[in-house]
């Protein structure tokens, strides 16, 4: 994924309005809306840091969707979100979860 489309899924999982990473970064809400539409990259790393730290997110994950060392993924942050609703379950529900999702995975193979 590109940069515009991680940080597009970033602010979505986390919730966050462009009003509000302007407001955080001290980048104009117009500059921000042209990084998730893809008509501007990133004009300096100055400018994906302070994105990076207001999402809390390093900047190789913006850029790449991969962690800082490059040698895993991250999850994106739909898969992030059903995992942190996933801790929530007892045990009883994840042994439910992890049936059904071995039930679904079937009718793929």
């Amino acid at each position: 994924m590109s940069f515009h489309d991680n940080l597009k899924s970033e602010l979505k999982y986390q919730d966050i309005e462009l009003k509000e990473l302007a407001e955080k970064t001290g980048i104009s809400k117009n500059t921000l809306a042209n990084y998730l539409t893809g008509h501007n990259s990133i004009s300096s790393a100055d400018s994906a840091v302070k994105i990076a730290q207001a999402l809390h997110v390093t900047v190789e994950y913006l850029v790449t969707g991969e962690s800082a060392s490059g040698r895993e993924k991250v999850l994106p942050p739909k898969l992030r979100k059903l995992a942190d609703e996933m801790q929530t379950l007892d045990d009883t529900d994840i042994e439910s979860l992890s049936a059904l999702i071995t039930s679904m995975k079937k009718r793929y193979m």
